[in-house]
C-alpha cells in the first residue's frame, strides 16, 4: 500500500511499489540519522586538549602569523569543527577527495561560522595551502598549516608513519577549558563485506547526490 498519494508522470505500478519499498527504507534512515544525531548531541565531555596548538595562518595585514587553537574559538561561537586536509610537503599533489569536500565546504562556509567555527589544517607549509586554495577558487575557508605540531598525530589526520588520513574533530571551550567533543571514528569501524570505511560521507555533498543517481557512485 502506498505511503502517500503523488505520482509521477508514466510511472507504472512495479516502479510505485519498488519505490514504496525504498520510501520506507529511506524514513528509517533519516530515523537513524536523527538518532545518531541525538546520541552525538548527548555526548559526555571528551578529553582536556593537551595542547594549544600553534598552528600557521594569516594575519590581518596579509603575513603569516601563529594562532592557536584556542584563538580559533569567537565569543559567542564555543564550538569549533576542524577538518584535516590530506596534503602532506611529501604528496605531489592534494587529495582529490579532501578537495570535493572542502570544494563544498568552501561554499557553506559563510553560513557555517553563523553557528560553529570552522578551520581546515594541513601538514603542508601555508604558502602551498594558499596557492592549492586560490586554484580551487576557495575565498571563505580559514586554512592553516599544522606543520611543526603534532595536531595531526594526536587527532588521527596522520598515521605514525605520516601518512595523510582525512578526519574531522569537533571541539567545544566550556568555561575557559578546551576540550574534544567527537571525531569521524567511522574509518575505525571494523570492515563490513562490501561496505567501505567511508567517515566523511555526511559532509559529502557529492555522493549524497550521485546516490540518488541510477549509476550510482560508480568505483
Amino acid at each position: 500500500m502506498s505511503t502517500h498519494d503523488r505520482r509521477y508522470p508514466g510511472e507504472s505500478p512495479a516502479y510505485r511499489a519498488a519505490r514504496d519499498r525504498l520510501l520506507a527504507a529511506e524514513v528509517e534512515l533519516r530515523r537513524a540519522t536523527e538518532a545518531a544525531a541525538e546520541l552525538r548531541r548527548a555526548l559526555p565531555p571528551g578529553g582536556v586538549v593537551p595542547v594549544d596548538y600553534a598552528f600557521t595562518g594569516v594575519a590581518e595585514d596579509g603575513s603569516a602569523a601563529a594562532v592557536r587553537l584556542s584563538q580559533l574559538f569567537a565569543p559567542g561561537r564555543d564550538t569549533l569543527a576542524i577538518y584535516s586536509f590530506m596534503f602532506s610537503p611529501e604528496m605531489e599533489a592534494a587529495c582529490p577527495a579532501c578537495t570535493s569536500i572542502l570544494d563544498a565546504l568552501d561554499g557553506n562556509a559563510q553560513e557555517i561560522e553563523e553557528r560553529v567555527r570552522l578551520a581546515v589544517v594541513a601538514s603542508s607549509p601555508l604558502p602551498r595551502i594558499r596557492a592549492y586554495a586560490a586554484e580551487r577558487g576557495w575565498r571563505h575557508l580559514r586554512l592553516l598549516s599544522s606543520a611543526g605540531t603534532t595536531y595531526n598525530r594526536d587527532y588521527f589526520g596522520e598515521k605514525p608513519d605520516g601518512e595523510q588520513q582525512h578526519m574531522v574533530n569537533v571541539f567545544s571551550r566550556r568555561d575557559g577549558e578546551l576540550r574534544h567533543f567527537w571525531g569521524s571514528e567511522l574509518r575505525f569501524a571494523p570492515d563490513e563485506p562490501g561496505q567501505h570505511n567511508r567517515c566523511a560521507d555526511i559532509i559529502w555533498p557529492l555522493w549524497n547526490l550521485l546516490d540518488m543517481t541510477p549509476e550510482g557512485r560508480g568505483r
